[in-house]
């Protein structure tokens, strides 16, 4: 499996791109989304997947790795082929296609050359539980922004305190506390608001 290639863009169009990665020139399909990324650009770095079919091996790249990680999504609907979710995130970027999702939201989907109501329904059916787990772990990770509070709710949830209750509690403790910045304090003055 090929996981990226990063080398000088020797041609770029809208549709495909080719790498030169030491002097191994490759082929690689793109979105437009991805094309807008690295238009102009002379050199780079494109997540890939590797797509075997019975007559063709084809290349597809990404400008992130959230892009990648929607086509395999949308790769793995019954019926939706390497050449539809490449439409799709040429039309849509990720999140977009994300919240269409989660939100049950046909409409947006049906705007995409190729998916009709059908496609559009299948697509949510199969994959709206997966991505709002995604969503919901993403929320709760400690990454969100690195902020003492954003800290101090994740260890909340992680003591298995429920979200809401947990965000109450948090900004009573920060009404009584304004401005501490230790997460520990955060935390115990919390765990008394409950």
């Amino acid at each position: 499996m090929i996981a990226f290639l990063k080398g000088n863009f020797a041609l770029i169009t809208p549709t495909f791109v080719h790498i030169d990665v030491q002097g191994v020139g490759y082929e690689v399909f793109i979105s437009l989304n991805t094309y807008a990324e690295i238009q102009g650009k002379s050199q780079g770095q494109l997540y890939t997947y590797l797509h075997i079919r019975e007559d063709a091996h084809l290349l597809f790249g990404f400008a992130t790795t959230a892009e990648k990680e929607m086509f395999l999504q949308l790769l793995g609907v019954n019926g939706v082929g390497a050449s539809t979710a490449r439409m799709m995130l040429s039309s849509l970027k990720p999140e977009e296609i994300s919240r269409a999702i989660i939100q049950g939201n046909t409409k947006q989907l049906e705007a995409v050359k190729g998916i009709g109501k059908k496609s559009a329904e299948r697509i949510i059916l199969e994959l709206r539980d997966k991505l709002t787990k995604q969503s919901l772990d993403l929320n709760n990770s400690v990454s969100i922004g690195n902020t003492t509070e954003a800290d101090a709710l994740n260890a909340l949830l992680a003591l298995g305190i429920a979200r809401p209750a947990a965000e109450v509690a948090l900004r009573k403790s920060m009404q009584h506390h304004p401005g501490s910045d230790k997460v520990e304090e955060i935390i115990k003055s919390a765990l008394k608001n409950l």
